[in-house]
């Protein structure tokens, strides 16, 4: 699943997820808060949750922060089958730190997504790709 407000980071995630087979289904959201509502609907429906999230930080309303904080709501089942890797173009060092040491996020990457950072996310202990 691809989180974030910006339509051309989401098309070249996409693109780069699509072109290197990483994924057999992309779900894409504009928006934290559809993110949310996503998961919510789907909680229920593991074959429908993504194995990964990637999650923008800065986006209006629901942030990746205030993202995080709902996502701990959820079951166990929502929480241990989705990781979440946040894609984010900050570089505020504050925000990095924070958002990493949140439990459920297994890696920073910079924006744009690459063949070499999906790479490194497949090969963290973490995921397990279906």
């Amino acid at each position: 699943m691809l989180v974030d407000d910006n339509d051309t980071d989401n098309f070249i995630s996409k693109r780069i997820i699509e072109i290197t087979k990483f994924a057999k289904r992309i779900e894409v959201k504009n928006s934290g808060k559809s993110a949310l509502e996503y998961l919510e609907r789907e909680q229920f429906n593991p074959t429908n949750l993504p194995d990964i999230i990637f999650l923008d930080i800065n986006m209006p309303i629901v942030d990746g922060f205030v993202f995080l904080f709902e996502f701990e709501m959820f079951p166990d089942e929502v929480k241990n089958k989705c990781k979440i890797v946040i894609l984010s173009s900050s570089d505020n060092k504050r925000d990095i730190e924070k958002i990493v040491d949140n439990d459920y996020v297994v890696k920073f990457v910079t924006k744009p997504l690459t063949e070499h950072a999906l790479n490194e996310i497949k090969a963290l202990p973490q995921i397990v790709l279906k």
